[in-house]
């Protein structure tokens, strides 16, 4: 490398290079991919684009296993890695349940860097009494948001899919979140419109101790793409096909 990086640095660069058209095209596709379709009442698309507006760059994200990790994956906008390393704790194996005890690590570990947690209403129940870890060992900069759907969003994806209509098991029956949080010393705070959302998240940032955000969302809304109800027809219509 320390005879062949000089002699490249000689060589005059392509006036047209062969991948220029290719790199455009690509561009343009992951452009046309931040352009959600608008969901009311509450757009998850407009929440990962107020946390990203309103949490300073360098932001550590974390998830588990679901659904509602579409948003993020697709609207979040990631930093570079040499500008502040990794910015992203997530379950390589599909696993729910990572995402609370991901973050709360992380904030205690990295006490000068803010750390969001995005999870799903059953991702949350299988581990979210690790707040009790966060308030009991001081974390601060620490926002939890429980995307409440009031269904194992996956799993009912995969049943309306191949089993239109016919719905086993994966309907939840959730607590109050937001006093959840706030009986493990949070601050807390609920939102079930998109308007709702910065002003709360204003009030999660300015807390000065670890918040949750309980956002209420319809269960139809099954991914960053589509719905149930459509996924539903899409099944039926296979079926008659």
């Amino acid at each position: 490398m320390s005879q062949a990086a000089p002699a490249l640095a000689l060589l005059p660069p392509p006036a047209a290079p062969a991948w220029r058209d290719w790199t455009a095209a690509a561009n343009a596709d992951y452009r046309a991919n931040l352009e959600p379709t608008p969901v009311a009442p509450l757009d998850m698309a407009e929440v990962i684009r107020l946390l990203d507006a309103k949490l300073p760059e360098g932001t550590v994200f974390t998830n588990g296993a679901g659904n509602y990790a579409g948003w993020l994956h697709r609207f979040h906008s990631y930093t570079a890695l040499h500008r502040f390393g990794k910015t992203q704790l997530a379950p390589t194996s599909g696993a729910m349940g990572y995402g609370v005890p991901a973050a709360v690590a992380a904030a205690l570990l990295q006490q000068d860097r803010w750390v969001v947690n995005i999870a799903g209403d059953g991702d949350f129940l299988m581990t979210g009494q690790e707040l009790a870890t966060a308030t009991g060992y001081g974390a601060k900069k620490l926002l939890v948001v429980v995307v409440d759907n009031g269904t194992y969003g996956t799993i009912r994806m995969h049943q309306e899919r191949e089993y239109p209509g016919r719905v086993s098991g994966s309907d939840l029956f959730n607590p109050d979140f937001a006093k959840l949080a706030e009986a493990f010393g949070f601050a807390a705070h609920y939102a079930e419109r998109t308007q709702d959302v910065g002003p709360a998240l204003d009030a999660a940032i300015a807390a000065g101790k670890p918040a949750l955000l309980h956002l209420r969302l319809s269960s139809d809304v099954s991914t960053s793409r589509s719905t149930l109800t459509a996924i539903r027809e899409a099944a039926r219509k296979a079926q008659h096909a």
